[in-house]
């Protein structure tokens, strides 16, 4: 592609655009920096991969960059001339993320929602549902939250679904109980359960933010000489292999990564293909609980 095209199509972003490329990109920024080695998100993408391929579709990452140009993502989106756009593991609030969506590309949002644009999540609610329940089913009464990043749908959602499985069972909820972690962050999550189970009267139960975190988690309980689950207990969220491998065997949320991928797929080949009648409301697939041995009868 010559650099007169690619200003071009940056300097003329109402032109028409050529039939069908059967092309689309994959819009991905992994603040914790793993990349395609993200526990979680590497088998959502793979997901996605497999589906849009099976249905003659190829599929590209966006960057900001074609030749020596820097450009919007949306700039690059049009110069590629992408047939649509998958935005997983962004950050929705940016400006440039706005302005993609709200853009003639077609889109659709993995664990964010924007209005009337198509969106894939896990069925977050009852998911944190079944964790909290479990714990209290084993006699937990003082359980805290670490959660995950403050301007996620996802984690607003399953704040507001603690507090009203707490409340509903007649249980407390302290406010320093309720902690603002970072997903996949294993550092900061390592300092903030060391403050909760420092406190004058600790939880005997903590969710964490995803399965990545346990691992700062349960450093923070050892080198305060705790045993997991013998003295305070621990549930992720996600599934992911590695943490359903090591003993004890963690409890967690198993959310189907590769479906939501294959489900994004089919949405935005949907309103690719038929963009009068495409479905833009979200679609939430079930998740299965992992009791795991992390949460056990507190002492």
């Amino acid at each position: 592609m010559s650099a007169a095209i690619i200003d071009d199509s940056v300097k003329n972003p109402s032109c028409e655009k050529p039939s069908q490329t059967y092309s689309l990109g994959i819009l991905f920024m992994d603040e914790s920096e793993k990349g395609l080695t993200h526990p979680f998100f590497a088998s959502v993408l793979n997901g996605f991969k497999i589906a849009a391929e099976a249905r003659g579709y190829d599929v590209t990452f966006i960057n900001q960059r074609v030749g020596n140009q820097v450009l919007t993502w949306l700039e690059y989106c049009r110069c590629r001339k992408l047939d649509g756009v998958c935005l997983a593991c962004v950050d929705f609030v940016d400006a440039q993320v706005t302005e993609l969506v709200r853009s003639e590309v077609p889109c659709v949002t993995v664990d964010h929602l924007f209005r009337g644009v198509p969106a894939v999540l896990s069925d977050n609610e009852t998911g944190v549902q079944m964790l909290v329940e479990h714990a209290i089913s084993l006699g937990h009464k003082r359980i805290a939250f670490v959660h995950g990043h403050n301007n996620s749908v996802v984690t607003h959602t399953r704040i507001q679904q603690f507090r009203q499985t707490m409340e509903f069972h007649g249980l407390p909820v302290p406010e320093n109980y309720v902690c603002a972690g970072l997903y996949s962050d294993i550092p900061l999550t390592r300092e903030l359960v060391k403050k909760l189970l420092r406190l004058p009267e600790p939880p005997t139960c903590i969710l964490l933010p995803d399965d990545v975190c346990y691992f700062g988690a349960e450093e923070a309980a050892r080198k305060l000489g705790l045993r997991v689950p013998g003295d305070v207990s621990f549930a992720g969220y996600d599934g992911i292999a590695m943490t359903q491998a090591i003993r004890p065997r963690l409890t967690t949320i198993r959310q189907n990564s590769e479906g939501l991928g294959a489900e994004a797929a089919a949405r935005l080949i949907d309103i690719v293909e038929h963009p009068e009648s495409a479905n833009c409301l979200p679609s939430f697939l079930p998740v299965e609980l992992l009791s795991g041995e992390t949460v056990a009868v507190p002492i």
